[in-house]
């Protein structure tokens, strides 16, 4: 019976203490990562190392310049719990965020040269759905009735023929260090 209610107690101040924790946590800016030198001068092969570390992470390529020494991938959707081999999602937060609603993140990746080296940077912005009306979902096996046939009209479109719109939800921090590490490592091949 000890045992019992010292559980119950111990849960219950656990909770207690939880709930004000987080109510007393003040909100932390994430930390952006700095823009890293890479000893060096921008070559095919540089740029190609950059291209293959973004390609690690499962990013598609949109467009390049290498004038402005700019690359740009196209969205990502957001990798949730049951998609481990997806990398864009660094946190456990972000996995479930993107298991729970779409997210999607874009990467944009500026290579300078210096007189020291190569200066990296890179910036990647984190979005999340804003469907602009009450979506469609189909509906489950059971909810047609037994006594009728399925009526199969392969032509109907459901929903607007544009995309829905996104909110913008700041920058990846926590990617965006990841994603420098891993093209650094890639440069200094």
């Amino acid at each position: 019976m000890k045992t019992v209610i010292a559980h119950r107690c111990s849960t219950l101040s656990l909770a207690v203490l939880f709930a004000g924790g987080c109510a007393a946590m003040p909100a932390m800016a994430p930390v952006r990562p700095t823009p890293t030198v890479v000893p060096g001068t921008i070559t095919e092969t540089t740029w190609e190392q950059t291209v293959n570390a973004l390609h690690s992470f499962h990013f598609s390529i949109e467009k390049e310049n290498r004038l402005a020494g700019t690359i740009q991938t196209e969205y990502l959707p957001g990798a949730g719990l049951l998609e481990p081999w997806h990398f864009d999602s660094v946190t456990l937060g972000d996995r479930i965020e993107s298991s729970l609603q779409p997210i999607r993140r874009r990467a944009l990746v500026t290579l300078t040269q210096l007189d020291t080296g190569i200066q990296v940077d890179v910036e990647v912005t984190k979005e999340r759905e804003n469907p602009r009306g009450p979506t469609r979902h189909s509906p489950g096996v059971a909810n047609y009735p037994g006594g009728q046939p399925v009526q199969r009209d392969l032509n109907v479109v459901i929903g607007g023929s544009t995309p829905p719109g996104w909110i913008a939800l700041g920058r990846d921090a926590a990617l965006e260090r990841v994603l420098l590490t891993a093209i650094v490592a890639h440069i200094g091949r």
